[in-house]
């Protein structure tokens, strides 16, 4: 798996064609934090004419996801990861440009290290908040992800 925005974006093209085609785009990731955009468009929009949820849905995951993606490729041991459970809200109607933040790879690292020297399963829950040009929240995703080292 990659480990830069614009390998991501391009793993998206082959691996996560909906991501790709609904405009869901990596703008930036590091250890601790990363940011996804998505602009609302025809394909990607609701009958309301606002960003369909799931859109939202995705562009929040890919925060999340990806930073545990590159922190476990740079662990160097095999293991899986799993979104377990998630919630959302909605409240504002997404329109224009929305860009999704997590700021919380902190928690990747520990529950990494703890299912290296365990061996058991680990769950964190991870926040990823969309807002729009104004600034203003339209959505606010909770993962839970579930990380193990495979046998």
């Amino acid at each position: 798996m990659a480990s830069d925005a614009s390998k991501i974006n391009m793993f998206s093209f082959f691996k996560l064609p909906a991501v790709w085609w609904t405009g869901v785009r990596l703008r930036y990731i590091d250890e601790k934090k990363a940011v996804v955009t998505v602009r609302h468009r025809w394909i990607n929009q609701n009958p309301f004419k606002s960003l369909f949820w799931a859109v939202q849905g995705m562009a929040a995951e890919l925060t999340t996801g990806a930073m545990v993606m590159n922190q476990i490729r740079k662990s160097g041991k095999n293991i899986s990861m799993l979104v377990a459970n998630n919630n959302a809200n909605f409240s504002k109607k997404a329109t224009g440009k929305i860009t999704f933040t997590c700021e919380e790879g902190h928690l990747i690292a520990d529950a990494i290290k703890k299912t290296i020297e365990t061996g058991e399963g680990q769950t964190i829950w991870m926040k990823s908040v969309g807002v729009n040009e104004e600034g203003i929240v339209v959505s606010t995703f909770n993962f839970e992800w579930t990380l193990k080292v495979k046998a």
